[in-house]
C-alpha cells in the first residue's frame, strides 16, 4: 500500500495539496477501495497520542519546535509530560506504522526522513518563494500579510530545528527526498498531478521489481 510523506515550507500550500492528492489518488491508486486516503497534518498529534496511550494533554508539549532543554526539564520533573526523547520514538513508531499500513499522506514531523527506508513511500518536498508564501498564509489564515511574514519565518526556523534536533538532518537538504516542487511557479492542483503520478509509478515499479525478484 503507497504512502506520500511531505516535507514543507510555511505558506507553500502542503494541506491544500495533500487534500487535492488525497481526492485524486481515492480514484486512481486506492490499493484498497475500502479504505479512503487519508491525511495527516495536526491530526498527526492526535494519532501519537492514541497510539501511545498518552493524555490530549501532552499534544501541548508536542510542537514541531526543539523546546528550550532547560524548561523541559524541569516540566519532566513537575510530571507534565514525558521526556522529549520518549514523545520523539512514540512520534517515529507511529509515522512508520501509518507509512506502512499505506493510504495514508503524512505532512510534517520530519516523516519524509522517518519513512527513509520504507519501500511504497513517496517523499516530497514543497517550497515556494517568500512572498507567494507570505501571500498564500495570508490569505488561508485571514491575517495580515505583515502578521504572516512574522510567522512563516518563525515556522521555518521551527521546522529546522525540529528536524536537526531530533533527526539530526537538514530538512532542507534536497537528497532526503524523491521530489521537490516549487507550487509557486507550478500551481497547487499541477504540483497535485504531479505527485499523483509519482506514487501510481512506484507503486507499478515496486510490483514490478517484487515479481522480477520472485521469478528468479
Amino acid at each position: 500500500m503507497p504512502a506520500v510523506a511531505i516535507s514543507r515550507e510555511s505558506g507553500a500550500g502542503a494541506l491544500t495539496i495533500a487534500t487535492l492528492v488525497a481526492k485524486e489518488l481515492d480514484v486512481k491508486c486506492s490499493g484498497d477501495p475500502s479504505r479512503s486516503w487519508t491525511v495527516l497534518d495536526q491530526n498527526l498529534v492526535t494519532k501519537i497520542l492514541e497510539d501511545h496511550s498518552l493524555s490530549k494533554r501532552i499534544g501541548e508539549f508536542m510542537p514541531e519546535d526543539r523546546r528550550f532543554p532547560l524548561s523541559e526539564s524541569f516540566e519532566f520533573l513537575l510530571g507534565l509530560h514525558p521526556r522529549s526523547g520518549m514523545l520523539r520514538e512514540f512520534a517515529k513508531h507511529t509515522i512508520r506504522k501509518l507509512a506502512m499500513t499505506g493510504n495514508v499522506i503524512l505532512v510534517g514531523r520530519g516523516a519524509a526522513i522517518i519513512t527513509a527506508q520504507l519501500p511504497y513511500v513517496l517523499r516530497v518536498r514543497l517550497v515556494a518563494p517568500f512572498d507567494f508564501r507570505v501571500r498564500n498564509f495570508a490569505r488561508s489564515h485571514g491575517i495580515t500579510e505583515e502578521n504572516a511574514v512574522r510567522i512563516v519565518r518563525a515556522n521555518d526556523a521551527a521546522r529546522r530545528r525540529y528536524v536537526r534536533a531530533y533527526l539530526n538532518v537538514d530538512v532542507t537538504e534536497p537528497s532526503h527526498y524523491d521530489l521537490v516542487i516549487n507550487t509557486g511557479s507550478n500551481g497547487f492542483e499541477r504540483v497535485a498531478r504531479i505527485i499523483c503520478a509519482a506514487v501510481e509509478d512506484l507503486v507499478w515499479r515496486e510490483r514490478g521489481q517484487n515479481l522480477a525478484a520472485a521469478s528468479d
